[in-house]
């Protein structure tokens, strides 16, 4: 089944994570309601913004900045990784979010790899 990646942006001003015990239990019911469903792989929230660390090599000297590469508006609060039959069920769950409605949800298919490395296989001996 296809695997999608929920991806939790929230806004810059917003609440701290876990800071409200209501949005929080929120937060727990969805994540047992994606459990219930079956289609839950993992997920985790993410430390505050100012805790990151930014890693880039450029012309090959490697440069560390605190905090994050560019200001935003928002910025990623956390994750889920979603094993779905397709987009409109991802979709859907991204629509029931606690934060939906101030936050946004990117949702973005997983690569899978052993499906790319067999369709180069099965190229490659066609060509041959």
């Amino acid at each position: 089944m296809p695997q999608y990646m929920l991806l939790i942006y929230t806004p810059v001003d917003g609440p701290p994570p876990g800071s409200d015990p209501e949005q929080t239990a929120k937060w727990f019911e969805y994540t047992q309601a994606l459990q219930d469903a079956g289609v839950h792989i993992g997920g985790e929230a993410l430390q505050p913004v100012d805790s990151a660390t930014t890693v880039r090599v450029r012309d090959g000297e490697t440069q560390i900045i605190d905090g994050p590469f560019a200001e935003t508006k928002e910025f990623l609060a956390g994750y889920y990784a979603l094993d779905c039959p397709d987009l409109d069920t991802a979709l859907g769950w991204a629509a029931k979010m606690p934060n939906i409605h101030y936050g946004t949800t990117e949702v973005r298919p997983v690569v899978d790899f052993s499906k790319v490395m067999a369709e180069a296989a099965q190229a490659e001996a066609q060509q041959q």
